[in-house]
C-alpha cells in the first residue's frame, strides 16, 4: 500500500472516561478501522487487476492542524474542474465564515495598487494572496444547517453564493462538514483538528451520501413567487429553529420587527401560529 501522512502516535495509556473521551477512542478506532481497509482493498484491487499493474494512489488520507486542514480546503476547492459539492454547518475554525467573504466594495484595492502589490509580491517571491471569489470552472452545490445560519456573517455568504450562480440549499438535521470535488476527491472533517480525504472508489459513498440530503433539501431562496427576499430569509431562519433574537442578529435588525414582520406573514397567509405559517410557506413555495 502506499504510505501514508505522518500520523502522531497515540498514547496507549486507557483514556479518561466521560463522554469526550469515549468519542475520541470511538475516532481513534474508527481511524485505524479506515487504514486496515485501505490496506486490504488496495491488496483486492492489485489481486483483481487483469495486468498485474499496481494499484496507484492511496484510497483514504488523514490531515491535522487547522492550517493544514485549510490549506488543503483551499487547494481542493481551487484545483476542482468541473463540479464542487459541499456541506457547511457551525462552528468553523478551519474556514471562519468571515474569513471567506469577498472584501466589501470600499475596502479592495484600486486597480493600479493592486497591481502595484502583486508586483512587489512577485519581487519578494511571496505566495499571492488567497482567492475568495470562487471556482470559475466548477458548478457548486451546497447545503447549510442551522449550525451554519448561526455562524457570523452567514447570511452574507450565502448571498455571495447565490450571487456567484452557487445552488444552495438547507435541511434542518445537523451536518458534518463535507467537500466533494469533480466526485473524484472528498474532504470530510472528523473533528476540528483532523479531516479525512478520500479517493476513488471511496469517494463514492460521499458523493452517494451528498445526493441523498440533496434530495431532501430545500432551496435557501426561491426565485418565483412574489415574496420578498428578505420575508424568504426571515422564514428560512424560523423554520431553521432560530430564535428571535438570533434572527434578528443575522438580519441586523431587532427582534421587535422579527415579531412584526412574521405577525405580518401569519396574517397574509391567513393562519395563526408560526407552525401553521411554516406549513404554509412550504406548501406554497415561500421557501
Amino acid at each position: 500500500m502506499s504510505s501514508h501522512p505522518e500520523v502522531p502516535p497515540f498514547p496507549s495509556a486507557e483514556p479518561p472516561s466521560g463522554p469526550p473521551a469515549a468519542a475520541r477512542s470511538s475516532l481513534i478506532r474508527l481511524q485505524e478501522d479506515l487504514r486496515r481497509a485501505d490496506d486490504s482493498l488496495v491488496r483486492l484491487l492489485a489481486a483483481w487487476r487483469p495486468d498485474g499493474r499496481e494499484v496507484p494512489g492511496q484510497f483514504v488520507e488523514f490531515w491535522e492542524g487547522r492550517e493544514a486542514q485549510a490549506r488543503r480546503l483551499y487547494d481542493l476547492e481551487y484545483g476542482a474542474r468541473t463540479s464542487l459539492m459541499g456541506f457547511q454547518s457551525g462552528a468553523n475554525t478551519v474556514a471562519p465564515v468571515p474569513s471567506t467573504l469577498a472584501a466589501p466594495a470600499d475596502e479592495t484595492l484600486e486597480a493600479e495598487e493592486a497591481e502595484e502589490a502583486e508586483e512587489a509580491a512577485r519581487d519578494a517571491e511571496a505566495e499571492p494572496p488567497l482567492r475568495k471569489d470562487g471556482n470559475p470552472h466548477a458548478a457548486y452545490r451546497v447545503v447549510v444547517d442551522r449550525a451554519f445560519l448561526t455562524e457570523p456573517e452567514a447570511l452574507r455568504a450565502l448571498d455571495e453564493r447565490l450571487a456567484a450562480g452557487h445552488q444552495v440549499r438547507v435541511v434542518d438535521q445537523p451536518l458534518i462538514k463535507l467537500l466533494i470535488a469533480d466526485e473524484e476527491t472528498a474532504m470530510v472533517q472528523l473533528e476540528a483538528g483532523r479531516s479525512m480525504i478520500l479517493g476513488p472508489p471511496l469517494v463514492r459513498l460521499a458523493v452517494e451520501l451528498f445526493e441523498s440530503v440533496w434530495q431532501r433539501s430545500r432551496p435557501y431562496l426561491r426565485e418565483d413567487g412574489d415574496l420578498d427576499p428578505a420575508d424568504r430569509r426571515l422564514l428560512q431562519l424560523m423554520l431553521s429553529g432560530l430564535t428571535d433574537a438570533a434572527t434578528a442578529h443575522q438580519l441586523g435588525t431587532s427582534p421587535r420587527t422579527v415579531q412584526r414582520r412574521l405577525r405580518a406573514l401569519m396574517d397574509a397567509a391567513s393562519v395563526s401560529s408560526r407552525v401553521q405559517l411554516g406549513w404554509y410557506a412550504m406548501r406554497n413555495n415561500w421557501v
